[in-house]
Formats: structure tokens, C-alpha cells, sequence
């Protein structure tokens, strides 16, 4: 078994896509519009790996809690320690760092950004 692909609602799917595309490599896929759902629209995204991430959006997408029950973040190994830590100087230019390069109790290195609409991304070793 494996995960097919991970799915998160965004108000923005261009901007989100662009996220990916800018600070991941991924490649972003054709634009999809229910027809059973108006309004619903989403893209996949693949990494470099393969791995596939669903954005979707729809009118009635609003901000959440900081904290419910459900999924709380996705996060993406870049491989080492430099690679994490170039990204998220990257993303502090940009100010989408939302906390810094840590070793964290269970042993990643791992730093927090955000995507446009605060969706938090954890990139780690």
C-alpha cells in the first residue's frame, strides 16, 4: 500500500501552485472544474519524486481554527541539513518562514513555512 496523494483546500490555486512549483520543482497539472460541484476547481501537484498533492478550492473555502481535529500539515524531506536550511533563508526573504531551522526532540532537522494562505509545510532532512 501507499498514499496516493495528500489534498488540502486553499483559496488560491494559482498562487499555491506557484508555491510548489517555485520552492519544490513540482509540476503542476490541468486545471479540473466539476461539473457535480459549482465552484469546485483543484490541480495536482507531483514533486520531483512523484508524489502528488491535490489543491482545491471552491467559494465556500474560508480560514480555519490555528487548530482543530483533521490534518495539521504536510511535510517534505529535501534530503540534508544545507538543503533545508538554503530553503528556509529563501523563504525569509519572501515571508514565508514561519519558524527557523531547529533540531527538533525527535531528531529532524526542520524548519516551518507557509504557503500563501498560511497552510504550514514542514521541510526536515
Amino acid at each position: 500500500m501507499r498514499i496516493a496523494h495528500t489534498a488540502l483546500w486553499t483559496r488560491d490555486l494559482d498562487a499555491s501552485a506557484a508555491f510548489w512549483v517555485r520552492h519544490f520543482q513540482a509540476s503542476v497539472g490541468d486545471l479540473y472544474q466539476s461539473k457535480n460541484r459549482p465552484g469546485f476547481a483543484s490541480r495536482f501537484i507531483a514533486l520531483p519524486d512523484g508524489d502528488k498533492i491535490e489543491l482545491m478550492t471552491g467559494p465556500w473555502v474560508e480560514d480555519g481554527p490555528a487548530e482543530s481535529v483533521g490534518w495539521h500539515h504536510i511535510a517534505v524531506g529535501l534530503g540534508s541539513e544545507e538543503a533545508v536550511t538554503a530553503l528556509a533563508e529563501r523563504c525569509a526573504v519572501e515571508g514565508c518562514l514561519k519558524s527557523g531551522p531547529r533540531w527538533t526532540g525527535d531528531g529532524f532537522w526542520e524548519a516551518v513555512i507557509t504557503m500563501p494562505d498560511g497552510t504550514p509545510v514542514e521541510i526536515t532532512t
